[in-house]
């Protein structure tokens, strides 16, 4: 009899969304759908539903590493990967553990503003993650608005982007993936313009395309790409395939969304085959 292959083990430390479009429940749905064994530790257990984010209880710190640590000791992590991290305590605590136990893929998704615009951590918080976890990263994905708030660039530009990625590079992050989703330059039509991310790895520009497609179904969308690529990472590819595979995935994830509630719908992560 053939010994079963395990699966690559996945782990995201962020936040709970009880309506599941986001945080550890879509990190937990993606890492599934690539086959990858899931594991969570809760950070911040927050009230939100698809209309919008009304408020936040955060773990503390010690919380956060007696969820993590005896699973990492117990399982092995093949993957690591961070969302909302709500308080500069906490993101202290995950760098340490990141460090204590030499994890390797280590996806940074900076989440600061929920969709609907709820700042989801303050300063402190926010020159915490700069601090310790850019450095201690594989890869950090700020979309547009991150990366502004992260870098204090007004990025309405190509040129832009490129000087807040710079920016984060100086920060420490190894690599970067600006998420442009959502951006079009001051002198484009939004509607002529595909969705494009940008990669800077290891000092080179790669872009990714996609159609633009015009919906409210965006609730979570960077979590599970940021889980896809971390997913990725786990099953052996490199940066480039990890990011293109999980655009892909994100994109029709989109474009199958079920439209469920009154404000921002999750998007189809579960009934994507991989």
């Amino acid at each position: 009899m053939n010994e079963r292959r395990k699966p690559p083990v996945c782990m995201t430390i962020a936040g709970l969304d009880p309506s599941g479009g986001a945080g550890i429940i879509a990190d937990i749905k993606t890492f599934f759908s690539f086959g990858c064994f899931p594991t969570a530790a809760i950070a911040s257990i927050t009230f939100q539903n698809t209309v919008g984010v009304f408020g936040a209880e955060s773990q503390t710190a010690a919380s956060v590493r007696s969820q993590a640590v005896p699973v990492i000791e117990d399982l092995g992590i093949d993957s690591f990967k961070t969302g909302m991290l709500p308080t500069r305590e906490i993101i202290l605590e995950t760098a340490e553990i990141v460090r204590e136990f030499e994890l390797k893929n280590v996806v940074v998704d900076p989440v600061v503003r929920s969709t609907s615009g709820f700042d989801l951590i303050d300063r402190a918080a926010l020159h915490g993650l700069i601090e310790h976890l850019f450095p201690v990263s594989d890869i950090v994905t700020p979309n547009i608005q991150e990366a502004e708030r992260i870098t204090g660039i007004a990025i309405e530009t190509i040129e832009d982007i490129h000087a807040a990625a710079e920016l984060m590079k100086n920060f420490g992050a190894k690599n970067i993936l600006i998420k442009g989703g959502h951006f079009s330059p001051s002198n484009c039509d939004r509607s002529d313009r595909p969705a494009v991310d940008f990669l800077f790895l290891d000092g080179m520009l790669h872009t990714f395309e996609s159609p633009f497609i015009e919906t409210t179904a965006t609730h979570g969308t960077g979590c599970t790409l940021a889980a896809a690529i971390a997913a990725n990472l786990a099953l052996g590819k490199d940066l480039i395939e990890a990011v293109r595979i999980s655009k892909k995935f994100v994109h029709r994830a989109i474009e199958t969304a079920p439209m469920l509630g009154k404000g921002n719908s999750p998007i189809n992560i579960e009934a994507i085959s991989r």
